[in-house]
């Protein structure tokens, strides 16, 4: 334990003295600033736009349209940010063997998998609440008195399937030797549940569920129940990614 508290501290360090800490902030919280912003801001964008003889009606913006904005830049760019961040966090230490003085030193392979998991699910959960937090408070100044269902919900989601992505890019690292290379193997895999994805049966059942219904959740009629599937099967993966990530890199020669 005392290993695995140490190893976080060591990537935490890491991230502050790369700066990826302190972009990963500036990034998202540009997201938080921009969401409702943006909702506020595009009818009279949209206006500008328009050429005399044509007339475009637009209704007046609303929460709902501040968190639409928001789930789009967080599952559009917001991830993608993240699994770049993290992308290299095994394969670039083991292509300068950094590791191979430590795990010879007594240091367990999984104390090593454990940590880098711990500490990109800590950074994606400290960014998705940074973004959240500004959106909220710009939301409730901008559109007072709007109300909004299953919010926590639909983030809650959003989380999971980040947690996932952290997930299947640290597997690839464990198989790959480049960075490149497993994010290649993520992109692919992405893309392949969204092709999957096609099929309306398995629409339901997919973890893509959890990131193309967020602004659907926040509809009072929404049936919260449906999500149950798709969470226990990112769950489940995640679990198998994992532990699958550790049964590789324990034979893994450094």
């Amino acid at each position: 334990m005392r290993a695995y508290v140490a190893f976080i501290k060591k990537e935490g360090l890491e991230l502050v003295r790369t700066y990826k800490l302190l972009l990963m902030i500036l990034i998202f919280f540009a997201f938080g600033v921009m969401s409702p912003l943006m909702a506020k801001l595009m009818p009279d964008l949209m206006s500008q736009l328009v050429t005399e003889g044509i007339e475009i009606s637009l209704p007046e913006p609303s929460a709902i349209d501040s968190y639409a904005q928001f789930f789009k830049n967080l599952t559009q760019m917001g991830l993608m940010v993240i699994v770049l961040m993290f992308s290299g966090t095994l394969t670039q230490e083991l292509g300068k063997g950094t590791l191979v003085h430590l795990v010879t030193k007594g240091l367990a392979k999984s104390t090593v998998l454990l940590a880098k998991y711990t500490v990109s699910g800590l950074s994606w959960t400290g960014c998705l609440l940074l973004t959240f937090v500004v959106t909220y408070g710009y939301t409730v100044y901008l559109f007072p008195g709007d109300e909004i269902s299953h919010l926590v919900y639909s983030v809650g989601a959003l989380w999971l399937f980040g947690l996932f992505l952290l997930a299947l890019s640290l597997f690839f690292q464990t198989l790959v030797k480049s960075q490149a290379t497993s994010l290649m193997f993520v992109a692919l895999c992405t893309g392949g549940l969204f092709f999957v994805n096609l099929f309306p049966r398995i629409q339901e059942v997919s973890p893509l569920k959890l990131v193309t219904d967020n602004v659907a959740m926040l509809n009072q009629a929404y049936d919260l129940s449906s999500l149950i599937t798709p969470v226990l099967i990112t769950l489940g993966w995640t679990v198998i990614l994992l532990i699958g990530s550790l049964v590789i890199f324990r034979k893994k020669q450094l």
